[in-house]
């Protein structure tokens, strides 16, 4: 992409990144029960009695928190594999890693404490990079560099394989379990404390760290592998930085809220409308409409049917199903 096509897209992404922040700030105080902001900072009250503090600062706050990272990461996480496998139809979860972190949150929840991986949050990570190894090693047993076909095909099994091993510790576990679990798999940002958050945010700066040094690699590499080569891209890293990171984003952010499917489909092909195809573009900008577009899913499931709150990944199904027939239907 040529540098001076840059600055068009520009307000767009900062466009997007105010959209991002203005959502995490009002999204705390949208709900069933209104909230008084002079009550929620007051000094007055201690912290036990205020009711409003708790609510927003223990419930609404790490929620609000949680969308935005999750939805920066699988937004994020969508364009590098699209880019990587150049597919626009990929998503995070086309390499097994969501089927990865599930079972090892289907293990957490089944077995608890027997599992030594630090709860749901710790073994859903576990299960993640367990997916990523397995991945990686059968995507470059035949040769020195990444086979994209490969990696595609053996995600794909490693996907299925997975969610028939999450479907037998479904079958040994009681009522409550599978309750939790099928709860679980339908997306939920009901955190509840800033601990996830915590145990997955040096994932999640990581992997940014990485997409900010792919941006420019990716835009050569969707000419070609050849063409990326001849002009000076190492293919063979830019791949592995490529899957790597996507893998980690997709890992940690599955690990804080469950699979939320769509994400990373829907937002990235509505950057790309909106700034074109250069990377360095797209990546920011989809980092920060999709954790706005999450946050404003969330706070849809939490008030649409007050006092009944949905799992976000329903919200997001809803919405990304028809959109994701859309593009089938477009790329004919």
């Amino acid at each position: 992409m040529a540098q001076s096509s840059l600055p068009r897209g520009v307000p767009m992404v900062a466009a997007c990144a105010a959209a991002m922040v203005l959502a995490v700030l009002a999204a705390p105080f949208i709900g069933s029960t209104p909230l008084s902001i002079g009550r929620v900072f007051s000094r007055s009250v201690p912290f036990a009695e205020n009711v409003d503090a708790q609510i927003f600062l223990v419930s609404r706050l790490p929620r609000a928190f949680a969308a935005a990272l999750v939805g920066a990461s699988l937004a994020s996480a969508g364009v590098v594999f699209q880019a990587l496998l150049r597919n626009p139809l990929a998503t995070p979860f086309t390499l097994g890693v969501d089927a990865g972190a599930s079972l090892g949150a289907m293990i957490a929840i089944t077995y608890g404490s027997q599992v030594p991986f630090g709860g749901v949050v710790g073994a859903s990570l576990a299960g993640a990079l367990l997916a990523v190894l397995v991945v990686y090693n059968l995507a470059r047993a035949r040769q020195r560099g990444l086979s994209t076909t490969v990696l595609l095909l053996a995600g794909v099994t490693l996907n299925a394989f997975f969610s028939a091993l999450i479907l037998f510790v479904q079958y040994l576990s009681d009522f409550a379990q599978t309750y939790r679990a099928v709860r679980w798999l339908m997306g939920d940002l009901d955190v509840a404390s800033y601990t996830p958050l915590l145990v997955a945010l040096p994932f999640i700066l990581t992997a940014f760290a990485a997409f900010a040094w792919l941006a420019r690699p990716l835009n050569l590499l969707s000419l070609g592998a050849e063409s990326a080569g001849m002009r000076g891209v190492d293919v063979n890293r830019t791949q592995r930085v490529a899957f790597f990171s996507g893998s980690i984003a997709t890992g940690a952010a599955v690990s804080i809220a469950g699979p939320i499917g769509f994400v990373g489909i829907i937002v990235p092909h509505l950057m790309r409308l909106l700034v074109g195809a250069d990377h360095r573009l797209v990546l920011p900008g989809s980092a920060c409409l999709g954790g706005a577009f999450l946050v404003a899913c969330d706070v849809f499931a939490r008030t649409a049917f007050a006092p009944l709150e949905l799992p976000v990944g329903i919200i997001t199904a809803v919405i990304g199903g028809p959109f994701f027939l859309w593009m089938l239907i477009r790329s004919r």
